[in-house]
């Protein structure tokens, strides 16, 4: 019962007493005194100097009432405090506020849940209250950590429990409401109170049964969800607030989010993790995206020595926010994020090499093995997110992020990568670089350059080539992928997937251009080296069926991409100098892999036949396809790559119908226009420095190279001063060539390095001075009348194995061709 004072002493009363204690009525259950309610809320508009007072003396009748748990009037106390707030919107409204605000207080203080409730619908009313002008003096701290407090109720009751974490829900939202629009006032981004209201958000919403785990931004709950749910009201606030952020604050929002999931261990699984993290990309504005992705690689440093599964969590964490940001505003962070991923990878293999190398007989062994996976687990999330990254950035960021993760492959002998590799041994060496290379393949997945110097440029295809020499199937597979990526522009590859026969080429409905000027620069300039690496590719003594597949591919989109006539040509000196290779078999190649390259080339012989459509060579291809097919099927790629395939014993005695002719293709071509002089000169690769970086026997040891010269005049006395004396015993001796063996590879040597080495028209002036001078002597010992040529220049006869070519005057070759190459 309210304390009645007689009439003497209540008229002496100040007038708002009067009025506030008439809305009391004698039992509280009657509720709030509707006509003296309006008496006071009518006193209080005319008169808004006495607010203050007002308030002071409600909050004084409130305090009292709460201490003596008189709860029903202190729902009347409360009732008439709102609509007092409600009514009143001047500039004396804020003594008033203060007032209200301690009432809030002390029902938040008190341990019953229905005051707590009460305090919280009010501050939630006075929250949406829109004030003309800010309060700079009153802070929020309070109501920040009691609100918090509530979200982590452990009531015995779960339907109290959860009425407490709605409430304290709500009084976080309307904190956030009150004080985050206006940058003046004291402000709730401070860390030390988003570090309290990110988690009691977090962990409500952790409360969701059902993670939705889909690409697209999640949707907005229901109205009834919202009242009901403790998880849905929080995520509902949690994106709020997110959507409220601005640049400076935007990290202080993000890191709490780290620390509650690190604390809750709920990296592993990640499920909640990712949900989170799409909540904050879809929330925030779009041009503070990258703020997040720096958020996560600067946890994933910090948490750089915990469990593969953790690291592998937060990486999983990063594609999600990736995928989200790619297609937008993505800011400075692109080299960072590629640097930071590359660091984790070799990071991963580091741990991966000493866990095998630390590995022990037992139980050590199967807990090594489950790390090992983990490991793996890690690197795949690490390539994964790579990818999907640079898959989505624009070409010139795309290019220089290639640039970028080739620049960390590292090579045998050379110190060019930028990758620390000391602590990786061979084996983690090798795993970095398969780790990098797929990384590339990933990033060059859908780029479509408009000219293949912009694709490959010389900085980018020198490094990219050196792995494809490698004693490495695996790594020699990714680059000729990464190639094929590159070099696709048109998206036939496929079409060429797998090799095969083709019975009708048109049937795959190939797509192709005009070969442009950049791109018949580009196979002047770098086509032997594409060759090169193609011929020696082949030659790998470790060729699964795919590196057959994938280098015959390779064959197939050079000439879709990139052939003109002279570069058909080329290619066609290429395949015959593999069948020549696989016949000769000077490197000690299996069976099994001799005719692996003959059935390479017969598969692209038939592409290219039906390519430029030259009727005569069609039908020279497919002789000898179909003899094949009767004698030796093992030729074929049907057959050879099958699982149980027949090989023969030995391939010299096999009939030259069984070969691709040289002669034969150059007569079919030359009838349909072909300058096919380069025909007759059998491909030589070029011999470079990655012979030695390979660690391959080079191709100096393997090819023999003969110069004939033929005279025409007679030399000058200079010339012959200046030249070894050719005698009758001389030749005699050069014929004798027993107990030579030692001089032969000297001059062979010394041969080869001129061609290397000297300039063009020094080597064509020699060769024409030996030939004057070899006919003249010739002339005056045997005393043979020879007619002397009539081109003014000596010519060159090739020898390369077995198989000698027709001489072809030195004016008419072009360097490449001699034997450098």
């Amino acid at each position: 019962m309210p304390t009645r004072v007689c009439c003497c002493c209540s008229a002496l009363r100040p007038r708002y007493k009067r009025l506030v204690d008439n809305i009391f009525p004698e039992d509280p259950k009657d509720g709030l005194v509707k006509a003296d309610m309006e008496k006071l809320t009518f006193y209080a508009v005319s008169a808004p100097e006495k607010l203050d007072r007002i308030g002071s003396y409600l909050a004084e009748r409130l305090s009292r009432d709460v201490v003596r748990h008189r709860s029903g009037y202190v729902l009347i106390a409360m009732e008439a405090l709102d609509q007092l707030l409600m009514a009143c919107h001047s500039q004396s409204i804020k003594p008033f506020v203060e007032s209200f605000l301690h009432m809030v207080a002390k029902l938040l203080e008190s341990g019953e849940p229905k005051l707590q409730v009460l305090g919280t619908n009010s501050f939630v009313k006075f929250a949406n209250i829109e004030e003309d002008t800010p309060s700079y003096h009153r802070r929020y701290d309070f109501f920040v950590s009691r609100f918090s407090a509530m979200c982590h109720s452990c009531h015995s009751d779960p339907e109290i429990r959860t009425e407490i974490r709605i409430a304290g829900i709500r009084g976080i939202q309307g904190v956030v409401r009150k004080t985050v629009n206006d940058e003046l006032r004291a402000t709730i981004w401070e860390p030390q109170h988003m570090d309290k209201i990110v988690p009691s958000l977090l962990f409500n919403m952790q409360k969701i049964e059902e993670v939705d785990s889909r690409i697209g931004p999640p949707p907005s709950p229901s109205a009834a969800d919202k009242e009901e749910n403790p998880a849905v009201l929080a995520e509902n606030c949690f994106r709020e607030l997110l959507g409220r952020a601005t640049f400076g604050n935007m990290n202080n929002a993000v890191r709490p989010v780290f620390a509650h999931l690190d604390h809750h261990k709920l990296w592993d699984p990640n499920e909640f993790a990712v949900h989170c993290f799409k909540i904050i990309m879809y929330s925030i504005q779009a041009q503070y995206s990258h703020h997040v992705i720096q958020e996560i690689l600067g946890h994933l440093d910090a948490r750089k020595k915990d469990s593969p599964r953790v690291r592998a969590g937060i990486i999983q964490v990063l594609l999600e926010a990736v995928a989200i940001a790619a297609k937008g505003s993505i800011g400075p962070t692109v080299l960072e994020v590629f640097n930071t991923l590359l660091k984790h990878l070799r990071l991963s293999v580091e741990f991966e090499a000493n866990d095998l190398q630390g590995g022990s007989v037992g139980s050590a062994n199967l807990n090594t093995s489950t790390k090992d996976n983990d490991e793996k687990i890690v690197q795949n999330a690490i390539i994964q997110t790579i990818g999907f990254f640079g898959s989505n950035l624009p070409d010139y960021q795309r290019s220089e992020i290639m640039m970028f993760i080739m620049g960390k492959v590292p090579v045998f002998g050379t110190s060019t990568h930028t990758l620390d590799i000391s602590q990786l041994g061979d084996l983690g060496t090798r795993r970095i670089q398969i780790m990098l290379l797929r990384s590339l393949l990933m990033v060059t997945s859908g780029y479509k350059a408009k000219t293949i110097v912009t694709a490959l440029p010389g900085s980018f295809l020198d490094p990219l080539l050196s792995p494809s020499l490698m004693e490495d199937y695996e790594l020699r597979q990714l680059v000729l992928e990464v190639m094929h990526n590159l070099m696709d522009r048109h998206d036939n590859r496929a079409k060429l997937r797998g090799i095969r026969i083709i019975p009708d080429v048109a049937d795959l409905k190939i797509k192709r251009e005009k070969i442009c000027r950049q791109d018949t620069s580009f196979m002047k300039k770098n086509g032997q080296q594409l060759y090169r690496h193609i011929y020696l590719g082949c030659k790998e003594e470790d060729n699964v069926q795919k590196n057959y597949e994938l280098l015959y591919t390779s064959l197939a989109l050079i000439t879709i991409e990139l052939a003109n006539e002279e570069v058909v040509i080329d290619l066609i000196r290429l395949a015959i100098a593999l069948q020549d290779s696989a016949i000769i078999n000077e490197d000690n190649l299996s069976m099994f892999h001799r005719c692996g390259i003959m059935a390479l080339v017969a598969a692209y012989l038939n592409f290219v036949s039906q390519m430029i459509a030259v009727p005569a060579f069609c039908q020279h291809v497919s002789k000898v396809i179909e003899i094949r097919t009767m004698e030796a099927p093992y030729f074929l790629p049907e057959h050879i790559f099958r699982e149980k395939c027949m090989l023969p014993k030995s391939l010299e005695k096999h009939d030259k119908s069984l070969c691709f002719l040289t002669n034969k293709i150059a007569e079919s071509l030359g009838g349909s226009g072909y300058s096919v002089e380069r025909l007759s000169v059998p491909y030589v690769p070029q011999v470079t420095d990655e012979d030695r970086l390979s660690r391959r026997k080079s191709i100096v040891d393997t090819v023999s190279i003969q110069v004939d010269i033929l005279p025409n005049s007679i030399p000058s006395d200079d010339v012959v001063s200046n030249t070894e004396e050719i005698t009758f015993e001389a030749l005699k001796k050069a014929i004798d060539t027993s107990g030579m063996e030692e001089q032969e590879k000297e001059k062979r040597r010394l041969v080869i390095e001129k061609f290397q080495k000297a300039p063009f028209e020094e080597i064509a002036a020699q060769c024409e001075s030996k030939a004057n001078l070899l006919h003249d002597r010739l002339a005056q010992i045997l005393e043979l009348t020879i007619r002397p040529p009539p081109s003014p220049s000596g010519t060159l006869t090739i020898t390369s194995g077995h198989a000698q070519y027709q001489s072809v005057p030195v004016y008419e070759m072009k360097f490449p061709d001699l034997c450098v190459y």
